[in-house]
């Protein structure tokens, strides 16, 4: 008998389920696509291309980890390095030893620039990527250099895979003018040409001797990796035990795919990007995605009251009730679980092609599609259909028939005590949640935002037709009182005699507002304080900049030589995690050059305590590690950042640096522009040997007094840098701006997702709760209530929605904002009207479409039809 009833209860109302379709649909689809990401995070490989014929490969962890203990437990978090970590060039005499190996051979890239001869265009790649002679065997399978012309390099010459030479129009016996980042200008001579196949896999190469790759790296005894071949008949499992026995704990022995991670260095850091984005995004999607299945699928349900008490008063039991419900979920939810399923593998392709085109995932890597994502879509909705219907149906089935027609006849205001509980407990989540990210910074701060607003929006959900009851009444005084007339008057008699409609109108609304104010105006806030910090923070009358991969070394010296100069700082950027609590968490370096105590001269940073002259102390960065690099002894830290970690001005401060080196500086001064500038203030010579490439991103110039800016930079120009450009505190904020559009952007597109599907349940709850009212616009045309009277009346009680919605919505994103803002910030938020006005606008405009539409159907009815609707 159920399973008939559902059966034609689907076949013969199909309207009435329209609406949970379309929700389980996008519900389905936003699960999906964000499932596929996660899935693609976790299992994201590229096969190794340049290392293919070494089975086993020395390399360094590229990651910071940190174990994390909780009462008994414990845990490993770990974060990608932003920079590479190189391994000890020592350990190939040991690999070599081994009994399985056959040869062992260090490797390692080398950043150069090419400078153009006559300071003229650079014909072909304005950089290159130099190694190490030894090393160009590994790309080929018959294990030798295959050299197409010349002969291997000496003292003063390059070899060149032949694709660079080409694009650079040079031939053997012409001379290449390199700089490397820890020395000047060089000119080689071509000493031969090295066949692209022999250089697959390492792109525009310029190949030295050994010794003097080492010399231009400026790490002497470093490589990036070791890269190991076996003798005839020695299996990889036991080359690779016999390799990690030789470099003992620290370096990994990498074996199949692993090894392209050395290769693609952003392979990790892609990874932890997708597994957090399909993770941690994904998990608050598929939350709100559940959320409005299940108030879209109990509005449907709770609309069918009546029919629920009918069906008690013709003897069906509670349990055939229930089992109707089940049964109708089992048929409407697999089917629109389905039918989302393309339409989430078409979001995740877009996703991921979005990331691969903006640099953040690098190419080769694939977007795996598995079934998982797609059943757990559909297992989503389903469950979420089944618990609403079953939630929803529960007390009138419960009910005695006569009761059951009573509850259908008169709709209930006021929410159960248990749900009335969950909702108090909820707000106070909220404010909890609040109030803990008003003492964070930074990231940890963010991470709470997401957190803030499902605490709310749970609690608008569950405490809803009261807070909508109080809603129309408080913005119906102005409407009553206004002379608005009476389709207004009438439009908040209904809104406060059907709170509980009202309410499930309401719900997507707020979510619209809060998850896409929250997500936008934190980026606006982000952008516009660091904007402002960049203007007051930069004082240099120059800033030279490159449209390559920087400026070479010695450029800031040339630059304070010159005429008219007074002085001229070297800026180079890399990035340092920190430990925070149980997290690890980034921050931007900027490393200095020159005089710390003249770094006012170019740079603001609004020194809160202590004074910057000290970076420049002994032992700064004057003296030396037992490796040889200079020491890491003294930071400066942006104020916000030295809060949240707990020290000031004396203490030392735990660091990773980019290459994973951990060092403890004392803490010199604190300043507050960090934001736009820097978090980290370090002097240059100690920060170089921790950096991939060393090259300084601007130098800072500022004139002597009374010098003439254009002559300055007339005479800067003709510094003979390549792409060497000229611009001004623009031209310096360009490199951060550039490094935070990735930010920018996949919030914009969060706030798309959530915002989308929340605007489209608003409309579709919107259009269900105006098809279900027939029999009261039947009523109120044969009361003779004209079409024009219901329309307004219908408008009126749209604009009631659509703001109630936005004052909560926004009073949400509001609370949430503030202490987020202030602990990524130091500031309060800055909500532009150029973003928040369309967004109220479309809110509106939706809301007004949602209930103009259904209603002017309604209206095509003849009264007396639509008086005698279903009872």
């Amino acid at each position: 008998m159920t399973n008939g009833l559902a059966r034609a209860s689907v076949r013969f109302r199909p309207a009435a389920f329209a609406g949970s379709f379309v929700a389980l649909l996008f519900a389905a689809a936003v699960i999906t696509a964000c499932g596929t990401l996660l899935q693609t995070g976790l299992t994201a490989h590229l096969a190794p291309v340049r290392y293919a014929q070494a089975p086993v490969l020395v390399a360094a962890d590229q990651s910071v980890r940190i174990t994390v203990r909780q009462g008994g437990d414990s845990d490993t978090q770990d974060t990608a390095l932003p920079e590479r970590a190189r391994v000890d060039a020592v350990l190939v005499q040991r690999i070599a030893a081994e009994a399985g190996v056959a040869r062992a051979v260090a490797d390692f890239d080398v950043p150069l620039l090419v400078t153009p001869a006559g300071g003229g265009p650079a014909a072909g790649p304005s950089a290159l990527t130099g190694r190490p002679f030894s090393a160009a065997a590994l790309g080929d399978p018959a294990g030798a250099a295959a050299l197409a012309q010349g002969h291997a390099p000496g003292p003063g010459e390059v070899v060149l895979d032949a694709g660079a030479a080409r694009a650079g129009q040079l031939a053997v016996g012409d001379r290449i003018t390199l700089a490397a980042t820890d020395a000047g200008a060089i000119a080689y001579r071509v000493g031969g040409l090295l066949a692209e196949r022999a250089g697959s896999g390492a792109g525009p190469t310029a190949w030295f001797a050994d010794d003097v790759a080492g010399r231009l790296l400026g790490q002497p005894g470093r490589a990036d990796a070791i890269a190991v071949q076996p003798r005839p008949g020695v299996q990889v499992a036991e080359l690779a035990r016999q390799v990690r026995h030789a470099v003992g704990p620290g370096p990994r022995a990498l074996t199949g795919d692993a090894r392209a991670g050395v290769e693609q260095p952003g392979l990790g850091e892609a990874k932890e990007m997708l597994t957090g984005l399909g993770g941690s995004f994904g998990g608050v999607a598929a939350m709100t995605a559940v959320f409005v299945v299940m108030g879209t699928v109990a509005l449907a349900a709770g609309q069918r009251g009546r029919e629920f008490a009918l069906l008690r008063a013709i003897g069906a039991t509670p349990r055939q009730i229930r089992r109707t419900i089940a049964t109708e979920a089992m048929l409407l939810a697999p089917l629109a679980g389905a039918a989302g399923v393309l339409p989430g593998l078409a979001l995740a392709h877009w996703w991921f092609d979005q990331l691969v085109a903006r640099g953040a995932i690098p190419a080769g890597v694939s977007l795996a599609v598995g079934p998982i994502p797609m059943v757990v879509a559909v297992g989503a909705g389903l469950l979420a259909a089944l618990g609403a219907g079953y939630l929803a149906a529960r007390r009138p089935s419960r009910m005695r028939p006569s009761q059951a027609l009573g509850e259908a006849a008169v709709e209930r205001v006021r929410p159960g005590v248990v749900r009335t509980v969950l909702g108090v407990l909820a707000l106070a989540g909220g404010v909890t949640l609040a109030s803990l990210a008003a003492r964070l910074d930074g990231a940890d701060a963010a991470n709470t935002a997401l957190g803030v607003v499902m605490c709310f929006m749970v609690a608008v959900a569950l405490l809803g037709p009261p807070v909508a009851w109080l809603a129309a009444t408080v913005l119906g005084l102005p409407l009553r009182s206004g002379g608005a007339g009476a389709a207004a008057s009438l439009a908040v008699d209904n809104a406060r005699a059907g709170a509980r409609r009202l309410a499930s109108a309401i719900t997507p609304i707020v979510m619209v507002t809060a998850f896409c104010g929250t997500l936008l105006f934190l980026q606006t806030t982000v952008s516009h304080v660091s904007a402002e910090q960049l203007r007051g923070g930069i004082v240099a009358d120059q800033v030279l900049g490159s449209g390559g991969p920087g400026l070479p070394a010695g450029t800031a010296e040339q630059a304070a030589r010159l005429p008219g100069v007074d002085t001229a700082v070297g800026v180079l950027r890399s990035a340092a995690v920190y430990r925070a609590g149980d997290t690890l968490s980034s921050a931007s370096v900027l490393g200095v050059s020159g005089d710390p105590a003249r770094l006012s001269r170019v740079l603001d940073l609004a020194v809160r305590s202590g004074s910057l002259a000290a970076l420049g102390g002994p032992g700064s960065g004057a003296g030396a590690s037992a490796g040889g690099a200079p020491e890491v002894r003294t930071v400066a830290l942006d104020a916000q950042l030295a809060q949240g970690l707990g020290v000031r001005v004396g203490d030392p401060v735990p660091l990773w640096l980019g290459d994973g080196t951990q060092v403890r500086p004392t803490v010199v001064a604190t300043y507050g522009r960090g934001l736009g500038l820097g978090q980290i203030l370090l002097p240059r010579a100690a920060l170089a040997d921790h950096v991939t490439a060393g090259f300084d991103s601007q130098v800072l110039v500022a004139d002597a007094p009374g010098a003439d800016r254009g002559s300055v930079a007339a005479a800067v120009r003709r510094l003979g840098t390549p792409a060497l450009t000229v611009t001004d505190a623009g031209g310096f904020g360009a490199r951060a701006d550039h490094d935070r559009e990735l930010n920018s952007w996949a919030n914009t597109v969060m706030a798309a997702v959530l915002g989308g599907f929340a605007a489209v349940a608003s409309a579709n709850t919107l259009v269900m709760t105006v098809l279900d009212r027939r029999r009261e616009v039947g009523l109120l045309r044969l009361a003779g209530t004209t079409r024009r009277q219901v329309r307004g009346m219908l408008r009126w009680e749209a604009l009631l929605v659509a703001t109630t919605g936005l004052l909560l919505g926004g009073a949400i994103a509001w609370t949430t904002l503030v202490p987020v803002s202030r602990g990524i910030t130091g500031a309060a938020p800055y909500v532009p009207l150029g973003t928040a006005v369309p967004l109220a606008l479309a809110v509106v405009v939706l809301a007004l479409a949602a209930t103009a539409i259904p209603g002017r159907a309604l209206l095509r009815v003849r009264p007396i039809e639509a008086g005698a609707g279903r009872q």
